[in-house]
């Protein structure tokens, strides 16, 4: 049998096993790419620190120096500003290119209006002055790091050498300070072997260098804490709406197909049987036009009850009081409705608690067993406020149905809450808050 490439076979024909690879510990290995490219970055540190820092400080000072003077630092002021945005926007592009870090923009590119309001919006926004703190502290800050980085690498490599040239060291050895001087041969064995062990760590000491550097441009260039966490959610919520609105277009999809479109061609069959038997047959005709007629009005009603599912036309005529009363008329359930709604909410909103409404009311019917529900709506601190109970067996959980977990994306893409509590046993309590900007 021959053996496959890179494998060897033993007398008998058996491929032996390759050979087994030394790995050393995670983190230690010397060629990794972040380690290289971490020390590539912070050494480019200071000379960006001396480019950046120069026109920043120069402009500052210029600005402050000549505003007494008829204002004229007032647009120094400004070009200062745009100056720093500027190269905050080339700092992420170097970030983005060496370390594959993105650091989003800590505000917004455009602001409406003209000239001095957007110069008055800049000079009032924090972000900006975090700019401009970020490029006056990063040439102390990368001095500090291209030392640094100088050390790691080239302290372990000076020890790993020395045992080549230290017998040529005057006074017989290297002196290493306080005292310390290497000239017996254990010793220099033993330094050798310490530059080694150095050297071997000397990654991990750059890629903390440079995760620190990273922390340093994230807090002066990116965009405040809570701003950040509340962008990365609207990104969660924007994801899952539109997972909402796919599953949504399916179900239509499906619903039409095997609803309303199987009961139209049914239509179209019997009108058209009863077409070609009219002449011949007016009695066989007269019955296929009524089945044909009771599929046109079965097709009339799943297409009105699709519609409604959507969006109701009472809800977009008379409000939510009306749509979720005529939801508990139609439940099997009994359910009781209590609406306090001050000012009608935004369209969007009131949409949203309906389909809530709806879909709980549907999930309550079919799987609560319940004896009575309740939904009650009330306007409170400028958020709209849905709650629907029921006395059902409980249970229900948003992390294991996907009902429920279609509901919390629905609301969450509005800036909603959706909580649920549903002991086993019930009873089920399912709250909804929705901002209510009327």
């Amino acid at each position: 049998m021959v053996a496959p490439a890179g494998q060897a076979s033993d007398a008998g024909g058996r491929t032996a096993a390759p050979p087994p690879r030394v790995a050393l510990p995670p983190g230690l290995e010397p060629t990794r790419p972040n380690a290289w490219l971490s020390t590539i970055h912070l050494l480019l540190g200071l000379w960006v620190g001396i480019a950046t820092f120069i026109p920043v400080i120069v402009l500052l000072a210029l600005s402050v120096a000549l505003t007494p003077v008829f204002l004229v630092g007032v647009p120094l002021l400004g070009i200062a500003l745009w100056v720093a945005r500027l190269l905050g926007r080339l700092e992420r592009g170097r970030f983005a290119l060496t370390l594959g870090i993105r650091i989003p923009e800590s505000q917004p590119r455009h602001i409406p209006g003209g000239r001095l309001e957007r110069l008055r919006a800049r000079a009032g926004a924090a972000a900006s002055w975090r700019e401009v703190g970020y490029h006056l502290l990063r040439l102390p800050v990368s001095v500090v790091e291209f030392v640094l980085t100088l050390a790691i690498w080239s302290g372990p490599l000076a020890l790993l050498t020395l045992p080549i040239y230290n017998w040529a060291l005057p006074n017989g050895g290297a002196a290493l300070g306080f005292g310390i001087t290497v000239r017996s041969w254990w010793s220099t064995v033993l330094v050798g072997v310490l530059g080694l062990i150095l050297l071997l760590i000397s990654p991990r000491l750059a890629r903390g260098l440079g995760r620190a550097d990273i922390a340093f441009a994230r807090t002066m260039l990116g965009p405040d804490g809570d701003l950040a966490a509340r962008v990365g959610e609207l990104e969660r919520s924007r994801a899952r709406v539109v997972d909402a609105a796919e599953q949504e277009r399916r179900r239509i999809e499906r619903d039409l197909h095997d609803g309303a479109q199987q009961r139209l061609v049914a239509l179209a069959m019997n009108l058209g049987r009863a077409r070609s038997r009219y002449a011949e047959d007016p009695e066989g005709a007269r019955a296929l036009l009524d089945e044909a007629h009771s599929d046109a009005k079965q097709a009339l009603a799943e297409l009105r009850d699709l519609a409604r599912g959507l969006h109701p036309a009472v809800l977009a005529d008379r409000g939510l009081d009306a749509a979720l009363s005529g939801l508990a008329a139609r439940s099997p359930v009994p359910v009781t409705v209590e609406v306090d709604v001050a000012a009608r909410p935004d369209r969007t909103v009131e949409a949203i608690a309906y389909f809530v409404a709806a879909e709980a009311l549907t999930n309550i019917a079919k799987h609560a067993r319940a004896t009575r529900a309740s939904v009650v709506v009330r306007q409170l601190d400028g958020r709209l406020r849905l709650v629907v109970t029921d006395d059902g067996v409980g249970g229900a959980d948003p992390a294991t149905g996907t009902g429920l977990r279609g509901l919390a994306d629905r609301v969450s893409g509005v800036d909603g809450r959706l909580r649920v509590n549903s002991p086993p046993g019930g009873p089920t309590v399912l709250t909804v808050e929705l901002p209510c900007a009327s």
